[in-house]
Order: structure tokens, then C-alpha cells, then sequence
């Protein structure tokens, strides 16, 4: 299907799942009809399935907005208590169109508790609560991660109630617009349709013997592979070992979900000249999820100790502190958190863990794959086979899921039939009748000032500062957490923001606060050390360390928790 066509249905307020391979301009189709809606003044909601996705899309998680969490199912209770959360509640209700991209990544189950919760916000019984649902993405990415035994049938999307209901309208785009590697593309394209030839496999051997240069990343199917390498890299270095562990709070069952999810490891073991990959985003300190650096030394810190120095590619060194990952109840309050060093081991990683990411060189191993699919994704993360060498390959490694096979096949025979059947009809007042449904305005003066606004609002939004765009989420009325993910930092980062805010612009933070019995227990551990003068309690600004007042709460609290006590205390 030509975007064009894809857009006019889009416009007339079809549910959408628009596909297609790499380049196709699946990105560059939603934010068109994403402009499209600002300047008519209908609210869309921008998710995706993935922390990077959402990042790129300048979104947030489907998770967090719809506030299902890591929730496999949803009772009434559950549902009541959410819609007591003022912020789910104002945006959920007020949304008209929702997209969700990278949609491969999504369980079916969790596609599933989205339509379960629209359905309850806006009160009513049509698919996902009667507003307009575009799912973006390619099912010949890895599958979701399920639980052990599962099959694939039951974890994709498309197998979904909810994708049936919705009976989601087929924009499989076809005109390629990356033309940056005409060679990969064609590979790539032959993996989809499984039609490889002795010729793209001639070119992917030939790349055994490419120079890559000296920064790349090693990509392996097995974790063996990549601990092994990674750990004899790591040996062969001379310098002193450092360990960071990981600081674990909460519900034991959550937090197993927690550690299988996070790429940082639970214990981190890092020398100096250590290759190392960013393993979250953090753009108010220059790194994002794949960056790649080496370890260039170690400083201490009067708040966390010990800290890794990390140089990156560009040349940029970065003192890199610990990030939080957290899981939330219905009350939006944190019941279980994974903090460490977001860096790993880079010499290798697994293609799993590779998901989202763009790697301009990478040495890969397709010698032992063992799930249909880890080819495509692994040759799919290189923006060129300048940057790719391959050190072998096995007959499953250019396979791919034969259940997404047969539904892609299907996706493309109904994307043509759309194509033919609308791309000459016009559906101007389709259009118009959606717009209108939404709330949204029709009048063109209106609509050309709001897109005035828009091209102004995005050029001062580069220029932002970072504590006015943390206010501005705050004084409509995000918590922290939210601000965190809207924004991809870590809370402790929002809650540094806050702390700026308050003392240096006079921010009421009052809504934040932890609780009453929180901040008097914070209070009372903060008098105490100062009386002891103990001082390896102290920094050598004078100020108290955080670890001693978190290892003295009961029960334990989490070092944000002790952090955000700490702005209530005069």
C-alpha cells in the first residue's frame, strides 16, 4: 500500500494495523497523521510496546499509560482503583485515538487488558471503548516474551480477542524510502518472503572477512556465548576489578520479573578499559539504550560512592550513576525496585537484548539459533552490510515464525484489496465526520494557526530547559513515575529536578510528598546521624550520605523514597 492511501484511511478514523519491512516509512506515516490530528485539536495518545520505541516516538509505554503495568489480568476491584488515579482517569477519558507501535513486541493477553480498560474509562462496550486504535509494527521481530512452554500462537497480538473485535483495517506499506543499503534491504526483504538466494547468501559470507573498525558490538544467540566472551574479555584486562551490586526492594515474585526484563546485570564487574553498553535512556546526560563506551576510570561520589567513568564513541565521558526500575500498584506507589549502574559487559550481547537497537558494526553468530526469527532481528539492528560481519550462519538462522509467515501473507493480500478498493475513493467527508466525532475543529484558519503553534511549540521544545519541561508535567498534575517514564529519566533525575525547583524557583511540591509517617521516620535518622558525626556518614561537602539513612529505615526503603523524604525536611 502507497502511504498516501494509508493516510486517507487513517483519516477517516479506521482501526489500523500498519506494517511493513524496514524503510517502508511506518514512522514517518504515523507522525504525518499525528500532526495531522494536533492541528485539528483532537487528543491522541503516543505508546508504544517498549521503553526505546516509546522514546523515539516521543511517547510513553502502553503499559504505563493504560495502567496495567505488568498485570497478566484485571478484576473489578482493579479497575475501580485505577479509576481513581486523577491522572489515568483525565487521560483515558479524554483520548480519541490511541497509537501503540512496535505492537510485535505486545502480549495478546495485554492487548487484551487495553480494550478490557478503555472499555471501563470511556463506558462503553465497542472495541477499545469506541476511539480510533493504530497498532504499528513488523511480527517478524522476536516474539513477546511469554511464559515458559508458551507458544506463539497464544502470544501474538494478532491472535488476540481484542485484535478480532477490533477488526483492525490491513496498510501494509510497499515503497521502500531507505535507501541507504540497497544490498541489506534486499536480504532482508528476501528473509520476509522466504526466498533467499544463493546470491544473498554469497553476500552475507562474504562479509566474514570485513573490517568493521575497532568500536562494535558482538551479537550471539546464547547468553553462554555472550557471558563467556564477555567474562574472558573482562579477564584479560589487568587492572583492578570493581563490583557494583545491584540494590533489590519488594515483592520477591515481582522483582524475578523485574531482573528477566532489565538489562542490567544483578552484580556488574567492571575494570578500567572495560567495554560497556548504556543499557536505559538518559538524555539529560547524553546516553541512550545501545550506546556503547569503555570504562576510563573510576571517582567517588558523596552520594553513591564509587562510580564508573565511561567515555563514549563521540568522544563524550560521562560519570555514570544508578538508575532505577520499578514496578508500581494501582495507587501508582512503588512495590518493587531494581537499582544498578545501567551499563553491561559490551565485547558481546545476546540478539534478544539487541531488540530496539541501531548498531552501526557488529559481529554476529548465527551458527546455533534456536528461535525462528533471531536472524532477521540481528541483521535488522545494522544500518549497512559495511557494518556487518558475519561469522557463519545455520539453515533456521534465515527462518522466520511460520504462524507470522502465513499471517504476514494475509496481511499483504488485504492491504492490496484496501489499496485498490480506496485508492481512488474519496473519503473527504469521512474525514471531516471523524474530526467532528473526536471534538476536533474544521475551520481552516484555526487549523493553520494551530499548526503555527505546533512548528513554534517543536522548535522551543529543542531549546526546552530540562527543569521547565519536568515542571510543566508536574503542574498538570504527573506523579513522578510518570514524569520518569514520559520523559525517559530516572526518578531519582525527576526528583533532583524538583528539589532545583523548589528551593531555587519556589515550586509547591506539597502533592508529592511520600506520606506524613515517611518523612517523620526520614526526620528522625537524619537528626541522629548528624548528632553522631560519624563521618562516614558524611560527604566531603558535608551533607549526609543517602546509604546510611536507607539501611536505618524499617521497614526498608527505597533510596527515591528517602530522597523525596528528604525535600520535606526543614
Amino acid at each position: 500500500m502507497k502511504q498516501e492511501t494509508a493516510l486517507k484511511l487513517l483519516k477517516a478514523g479506521e482501526n489500523v494495523f500498519l506494517t511493513g519491512s524496514a524503510g517502508a516509512g511506518k514512522t514517518y506515516t504515523l507522525n504525518q497523521y499525528i500532526q495531522y490530528l494536533k492541528e485539528r485539536r483532537v487528543t491522541v495518545a503516543i505508546t508504544a510496546s517498549t521503553g526505546i520505541a516509546a522514546t523515539h516516538m516521543n511517547g510513553m509505554t502502553i503499559h504505563t499509560w493504560s495502567g496495567i503495568g505488568i498485570k497478566d489480568y484485571l478484576t473489578q476491584d482493579d479497575l475501580k482503583r485505577m479509576k481513581e488515579r486523577k491522572y489515568l482517569k483525565e487521560h483515558l477519558e479524554s483520548a480519541q485515538v490511541l497509537v501503540i507501535d512496535e505492537i510485535s513486541m505486545l502480549h495478546a493477553k495485554q492487548l487484551n487488558l487495553v480494550n478490557q480498560v478503555l472499555k471501563y474509562f470511556k463506558e462503553s462496550d465497542e472495541p477499545f471503548g469506541g476511539i480510533q486504535v493504530i497498532l504499528a509494527g513488523d511480527f517478524f521481530q522476536l516474539p513477546p516474551v511469554g511464559r515458559q512452554g508458551e507458544r506463539n500462537r497464544d502470544k501474538f497480538c494478532f491472535m488476540s480477542e481484542a485484535w478480532v473485535e477490533a477488526k483492525f483495517r490491513i496498510c501494509y506499506l510497499t515503497e521502500q524510502h531507505r535507501q541507504e543499503d540497497e544490498t541489506l534491504n534486499q536480504i532482508l526483504n528476501a528473509i520476509r518472503s522466504a526466498s533467499i538466494t544463493t546470491t544473498h547468501e554469497l553476500a552475507l559470507k562474504e562479509t566474514k572477512q570485513q573490517k568493521i573498525g575497532e568500536t562494535y558490538t558482538r551479537l550471539y544467540t546464547h547468553n553462554m556465548d555472550v557471558d563467556s566472551l564477555n567474562e574472558q574479555h573482562l579477564q584479560q584486562l589487568s587492572q583492578e576489578s570493581h563490583t557494583f551490586p545491584a540494590t533489590l526492594e519488594g515483592n520477591a515474585k515481582l522483582l524475578e520479573t523485574l531482573k528477566s526484563s532489565v538489562r542490567a546485570p544483578e552484580t556488574l564487574v567492571l575494570k578500567k578499559h572495560a567495554k560497556v553498553m548504556f543499557v536505559k535512556n538518559n538524555f539529560d546526560m547524553g546516553y541512550i539504550n545501545g550506546s556503547l563506551g569503555e570504562v576510563i576510570g573510576f571517582e567517588d561520589d558523596d552520594e553513591f560512592g564509587l562510580l564508573p567513568e565511561v567515555q563514549l564513541t563521540d568522544g563524550t565521558t560521562l560519570l555514570v550513576a544508578p538508575e532505577t526500575w520499578s514496578v508500581e500498584n494501582e495507587e501508582g506507589k512503588v512495590i518493587s525496585s531494581f537499582q544498578q549502574i545501567p551499563l553491561r559487559l559490551a565485547w558481546a550481547i545476546t540478539i534478544h537484548k539487541s531488540q530496539g537497537m541501531t548498531l552501526d558494526a557488529a559481529e554476529i553468530n548465527l551458527s546455533n539459533t534456536f528461535e525462528n526469527g533471531q536472524g532477521y532481528v540481528a541483521l535488522s539492528r545494522l544500518k549497512s552490510i559495511h557494518g556487518l560481519r558475519l561469522l557463519g550462519f545455520d539453515a533456521k538462522a534465515l527462518a522466520l515464525d511460520p504462524l507470522a509467515m502465513k499471517a504476514d501473507r494475509r496481511f499483504q493480500e488485504l492491504s492490496e484489496e484496501a489499496q485498490q478498493h480506496f485508492e481512488n475513493t474519496d473519503l473527504e467527508q469521512q474525514h471531516k465526520a471523524f474530526i467532528r466525532h473526536c471534538g476536533g475543529t474544521l475551520n481552516e484558519v484555526e487549523i493553520k494557526k494551530n499548526k503555527n503553534k505546533i512548528t513554534q511549540h517543536a522548535q522551543s521544545t529543542l531549546n526546552l530547559n530540562t527543569l521547565e519541561a519536568t515542571r510543566d508535567l508536574f503542574e498538570n498534575g504527573y506523579d513522578i513515575q510518570d514524569i520518569a517514564q514520559e520523559r525517559g529519566l530516572a526518578p531519582s533525575t525527576i526528583i533532583k529536578h524538583l528539589e532545583k525547583l523548589q528551593k531555587e524557583h519556589g515550586l509547591d511540591i506539597s502533592t508529592a510528598s511520600p506520606g506524613g509517617d515517611v518523612v517523620e521516620q526520614v526526620r528522625k535518622i537524619y537528626k541522629k546521624l548528624q548528632k553522631s558525626k560519624d563521618s562516614d556518614h558524611f560527604s566531603e561537602s558535608g551533607s549526609i550520605k543517602l546509604r546510611p539513612i536507607v539501611e536505618l529505615t524499617q521497614p526498608r526503603m527505597g533510596y527515591d523514597q528517602v530522597r523525596l523524604a528528604l525535600l520535606f525536611i526543614e
